[in-house]
């Protein structure tokens, strides 16, 4: 399931753009950790930190042990707000989850085997719908990925989403209809006769 990572955060004594802006003068990221029906925690932590966490694939589907002191918070990403111009990471929220907090979020699909795909071997073109699936799960079991085997793939054929076997919790929050994960589409040369 999901990858726990700890970080190290300093407490903030206000909120505001000039505290935030003061916070961040001094190489730090201001922070908010929020819910399971407590009081909001500011926080701020070191940029250096935040960078490289940030630009690990997954962050939004990581759970963080952030500690303040001696108190340490499981906590989920909900929002980064960058800096429109350079790019960097100027605040973060951050919710905190509980063993039966239950969320929604997008998690990426990871397609498998796809030169071993008849389809895929024959000419045709993978043609991915969907890069990622919202799901709704107990934050503990977040899974890291949603696998797609497509050995048995051939031209023509499509993935559905009730042909994909998610974790134990892990159900899409599209429930209405059976929709397409991906295709193996016909090679454009392969279209038809011309003439």
């Amino acid at each position: 399931m999901t990858q726990i990572i700890p970080l190290k955060a300093e407490p903030r004594a206000r909120a505001g753009k000039g505290t935030a802006r003061a916070t961040r003068r001094l190489g730090l990221v201001p922070a908010v950790i929020y819910g399971n029906k407590e009081t909001p925690l500011l926080l701020a932590i070191d940029k250096f930190t935040v960078n490289r966490v940030l630009h690990q694939p997954g962050f939004f589907t990581h759970l963080f042990d952030i500690t303040v002191g001696a108190t340490t918070t499981r906590v989920l990403p909900r929002d980064v707000q960058l800096d429109p111009i350079t790019d960097l990471p100027l605040h973060l929220d951050f919710l905190r989850v509980g063993a039966d907090t239950r969320i929604t979020l997008d998690i990426p699909c990871e397609f498998l085997n796809v030169e071993k795909a008849p389809g895929i071997k024959k000419g045709g073109v993978l043609n991915v719908v969907r890069h990622s699936i919202e799901v709704s799960c107990l934050a503990a079991n977040i899974p890291e990925q949603i696998v797609i085997d497509l050995a048995g793939a051939d031209i023509g054929d499509s993935i559905h989403i009730s042909t994909i076997t998610l974790p134990e919790g892990v159900t899409p929050t599209i429930q209405d209809r059976d929709f397409t994960i991906a295709t193996i589409a016909a090679p454009s040369g392969l279209g038809g006769d011309e003439g």
